[in-house]
């Protein structure tokens, strides 16, 4: 019924040089429902969420809230209506404490017009206090972890009373525990009538949390449908547009010599006692909880953090890493968990994005090779199938699943022997998902090999030959692809390190 329709699009559109974002949308949430919104990165979702909280401006069209026509033109405004919005990439001032951030754009006057701090922390405390939070309101962002921070804009948005909620991909820095409080939160906020929008390239949570999934492709509505009316393939083949045949395009190959090996690396407080190996053509996955130390463990072996001992042998050699540059000039490279921190620099082009790390290729006597550097760009960009306007398009306007191609094109033309991936596909839809595991299965079958890191156990289990488990950092288990399964994985994830090694471990 119309009574029904909390938030209503008709129409919209919006361009930007050389695209076509969105094409002529119409998309409506129920009040009390979560609307799951569903499409390949670049599909237009996150533009028009912007649209709906004010950050942009529709070329045609009209939002509705509560079947009134209404203009939205900044965030602020947005508030006003009710809508409220958190992103996926977190924005947030370090060096504010949890307080101020919860208060931040509207922070309570006093009878003087000054701040009142009494109030602030009051009601802060409250809010820690009855969502069970681990840390105090005058900690400082900085000593959080992304899951803290993304789990505080959540109870931000809660707090401020909001009718819409906007969740872009609220789970992609989280943990399990911390989803299911997150699906606890959203089950409470239905029945006091929100309407919430989620977005999500996670299907398991679409169709276990969404009443409604609308798909959008190509900046069009393709379908709109109760959750309980239709399967997740239908849902998958209508985002990309073909049917997959296979989401792990794993290939069954040859392998070669053992080229990389890791000998009792240790870090104290972070990871002890490492020892792994791989061969070429190898796609070794580590696996574990979150705070397990595979992201320390690999960032130490790369050179940018700090390790107590330990070996590195690369094609037979023991090498000695003290940073990224000897890292890649050993031929060992990583792919950082996080895009936005350690990936790309989002005010460059996708061309100097990519051939960043391996300058030295471009440059004679002083100066830069401009057309060389243009030619291998473009080349490996089209073997990645990388979808960009021009190479001088800024980075931070691309697709999440193509600027991870791009981070990968950067790495590939430092032609490695050894890649570690972490978190390769961590925030991208389920097609520029496929593509990365076809690139990393051609990777491979070139004689490189693959470490990867990753959260999702089932493309371990889908593009892995062996997965090392880690647990309170340590490596707790070694699994070969014919015996792979989420139990044991799980198992080895949760096992419990020999207090007499947990007791050297923190020593």
């Amino acid at each position: 019924m119309a009574d029904d329709i909390k938030l209503r699009v008709e129409g919209i559109e919006k361009s930007f040089p050389g695209v076509k974002a969105l094409d002529r949308i119409n998309f409506s949430v129920r009040k009390g429902t979560v609307h799951a919104l569903c499409g390949e990165n670049g599909a237009g979702k996150s533009t028009l969420m912007k649209i709906i909280n004010g950050q942009y401006k529709p070329d045609a069209g009209q939002i509705y809230i509560d079947g009134k026509a209404v203009t939205i033109r900044n965030p602020i405004e947005a508030s006003e209506y009710g809508i409220a919005m958190i992103p996926q990439e977190l924005n947030y001032v370090p060096e504010l404490t949890v307080e101020e951030n919860l208060f931040l754009g509207k922070l309570p006057v006093n009878k003087f017009g000054g701040v009142d701090w009494k109030k602030v922390h009051n009601d802060a405390v409250k809010f820690i206090e009855e969502e069970k939070l681990p840390y105090g309101p005058k900690q400082k962002l900085k000593t959080l972890t992304v899951s803290d921070i993304q789990m505080l804009e959540i109870i931000k948005a809660v707090s401020n009373k909001a009718e819409v909620i906007i969740m872009d991909e609220p789970t992609s820095s989280i943990t399990e525990r911390e989803v299911a409080s997150l699906f606890k939160k959203i089950e409470e906020l239905k029945k006091q009538g929100v309407a919430i929008v989620y977005i999500s390239h996670k299907m398991d949570e679409v169709f276990k949390i969404a009443d409604d999934i609308t798909v959008l492709r190509d900046g069009t509505v393709v379908s709109s449908d109760r959750a309980a009316d239709i399967e997740l393939d239908t849902v998958i083949t209508r985002m990309v547009g073909r049917k997959m045949d296979s989401v792990y395009p794993k290939e069954k190959l040859e392998l070669g010599d053992k080229i990389f090996e890791v000998k009792n690396f240790s870090e104290k407080n972070m990871f002890a006692k490492i020892n792994f190996e791989a061969r070429k053509g190898e796609i070794v996955g580590f696996a574990g909880l979150v705070g397990a130390g595979r992201t320390e463990t690999m960032r130490a072996i790369f050179g940018l953090d700090h390790h107590d001992t330990g070996e590195v042998i690369i094609d037979g050699k023991k090498v000695d890493i003290k940073s990224p540059e000897d890292a890649i000039q050993n031929g060992l490279v990583m792919l950082a968990e996080s895009r936005r921190e350690d990936g790309i620099i989002p005010v460059r082009s996708v061309k100097e994005n990519a051939s960043l790390a391996n300058l030295k290729r471009f440059i004679f006597g002083g100066f830069a090779h401009k057309v060389r550097e243009k030619d291998d760009v473009t080349k490996v960009f089209q073997q990645m199938n990388v979808k960009t306007p021009t190479l001088d398009t800024p980075i931070a306007s691309l697709s999440g699943g193509n600027q991870q191609k791009v981070l990968l094109a950067r790495w590939i033309l430092c032609e490695p022997k050894v890649m570690i991936l972490d978190e390769p596909t961590r925030g991208i839809d389920v097609g520029a998902k496929f593509e990365i595991y076809k690139l990393m299965t051609d990777i491979v079958k070139q004689g490189k090999t693959i470490i990867m890191v990753s959260s999702e156990m089932p493309e371990l289990i889908g593009m892995c030959d062996r997965i090392y488990v880690m647990s309170q950092g340590y490596i707790t288990g070694c699994i070969e692809r014919e015996s792979f399964n989420q139990e044991s994985i799980m198992r080895y994830a949760m096992k419990e390190t020999k207090e007499s090694e947990r007791e050297e471990f923190v020593s």
